[in-house]
């Protein structure tokens, strides 16, 4: 799930958290020279530059507001080319991005919710991005061809779902609800980029907007796992939810992916887990959060193992780390497992949680710095 669907006081409150334990913001590796600054409060979004030359664009977002923020680059139609979630109070980030000449808009979300505060900007020039390592164009035909593999082995499992719930099979339905879930979170950067499909797949309650119906897994989660009870609507909603999930499916092989946007969502999907998972807030009914944190880690590892041969050459400490630190977060995982999946999450305690939390921070700070290393 988005995090911009998240609880803003809890994401702000995991934030600082986080925060806390490493001691400092994170820094911020590009030069004041080169790149785009962006400059956000809770009420505005200042960008030092709306015209650029197209190719390798780098973003030093600072966020000066109270509430957390996040940081998307929209090509028209509200594609998204880029984004970074979870940007807490008095931080810095930074965003690369391989951008084509034409127009786009940069938005500051402070709170993470609405439309954001959006100014038009233009990158201009022969339009094409430096030519890549031919290391890295392989590393995108791999990752497209391995999102798109996840996304056919997901249908099926979905399809178990949702059948269950339309049968009225509520232990069946609660049996297939975290293995349905598997593939749309290992490749959620990508899923998200269609803007359309994640409100109607994976919203939670709280994340509603305005005028919003709550459909998707989590309404279904909630009548599982809290009503015990399957309605008409919900046999509706699971129909809908196939549907819109085929469509997903469908259309992840044209999803736009660079070196850099691979990277970028990497660091998307820890932020997911730090958000959603680590807080048991993403599956707060069913508790299966550590099936969604373990698909997390999963596809971003995918996509650094595809990216480490010209990551490790440009930093080779970087990649050093970033082994040592996936190591590390899938032992702990894996000391929660029950055979083929994990404990429930209500019964993992404060101190494993925090346990769980400091993994995750040490493994997002090296990765925050992967897409840097790839565009050298």
């Amino acid at each position: 799930m988005s995090a911009a669907r998240l609880s803003v006081v809890t994401a702000v409150a995991v934030v600082a958290a986080l925060a806390a334990v490493s001691g400092c913001s994170e820094k911020t590796d590009a030069k004041a020279s080169d790149a785009i600054q962006v400059t956000a409060t809770d009420d505005s979004c200042k960008v030092s530059k709306t015209s650029f030359p197209a190719g390798h664009v780098k973003f030093a977002f600072e966020n000066k507001g109270s509430k957390v923020n996040e940081l998307y680059v929209y090509a028209p139609g509200d594609k998204i080319v880029t984004e970074r979630e979870n940007i807490g109070p008095g931080t810095k980030a930074d965003i690369s991005a391989e951008l084509k000449a034409g127009d786009y808009e940069v938005t500051c979300k402070p709170g993470m919710k609405g439309d954001g505060l959006r100014t038009k900007v233009s990158a201009t020039g022969a339009g094409a991005p430096k030519k890549n390592d031919p290391r890295l164009d392989t590393a995108v035909a791999e990752y497209r061809k391995w999102a798109q593999s996840e996304a056919d082995a997901t249908i099926p499992k979905v399809k178990v779902f949702t059948d269950a719930v339309i049968k009225g099979d509520v232990e069946g339905a609660k049996a297939a609800f975290a293995p349905s879930r598997t593939g749309w979170e290992s490749t959620e950067p990508i899923a998200e980029s269609f803007g359309d499909i994640d409100p109607k797949t994976d919203t939670r309650e709280d994340g509603l907007e305005p005028g919003q119906k709550w459909t998707g897994w989590h309404k279904l989660e909630k009548s599982l796992w809290v009503t015990k009870s399957i309605s008409a609507d919900d046999k509706a909603l699971a129909a809908q939810l196939l549907t819109d999930l085929t469509g997903w499916q469908k259309r992840v092989g044209t999803a736009e992916i660079t070196p850099t946007s691979m990277a970028n969502g990497a660091k998307e999907l820890l932020d997911e887990v730090a958000t959603g998972k680590v807080t048991g807030e993403e599956d707060r009914y069913s508790h299966t959060d550590l099936s969604d944190f373990k698909a997390n880690v999963g596809g971003a590892q995918k996509a650094y193992e595809l990216l480490k041969p010209v990551a490790s050459q440009n930093n080779p400490e970087l990649a050093k780390e970033l082994d040592k630190q996936f190591t590390a977060i899938n032992t702990l995982l894996d000391k929660y497992r029950t055979g083929a999946t994990f404990v429930s999450y209500d019964t993992v305690n404060a101190a494993q949680r925090k346990e769980l939390s400091d993994g995750v921070n040490a493994l997002a700070e090296p990765l925050s710095k992967l897409a840097a290393a790839v565009a050298k």
